[in-house]
């Protein structure tokens, strides 16, 4: 998953003429924008147990640090619409807590 909200570099404006310095300002730009726009990002995945019965192989849940026994959503909600990628997944809490993804 790439880095949310990456801008675009501002590029060295070209001179006249060729220059090394000007090449090594572009293509040091251009390498960072593509290194950010490529970062993998963080991404986990978890098992949902009920005690000691797992309910499901993958779940976006993880332990609420105010409540040891129970478990929070860490995925967005629909809330978060307007901060979201195309692609990425979210909570409908409108539509019963179904799993979404944005298009």
């Amino acid at each position: 998953m790439a880095q949310k909200n990456v801008t675009p570099p501002n590029l060295p404006l070209p001179p006249e003429g060729y220059e090394r310095e000007y090449f090594d300002k572009l293509t040091n730009a251009l390498r960072l924008y593509f290194r950010q726009i490529s970062n993998s990002g963080p991404m986990s995945g978890a098992t949902q147990r009920d005690g000691t019965k797992i309910v499901s192989g993958l779940s976006f849940f993880q332990p609420d640090p105010a409540n040891p026994n129970t478990f929070v959503a860490s995925l967005p909600t629909q809330a978060d619409l307007g901060n979201l990628r195309v692609g990425d997944v979210y909570y409908d809490t409108t539509a019963g807590n179904v799993l979404k993804v944005k298009v």
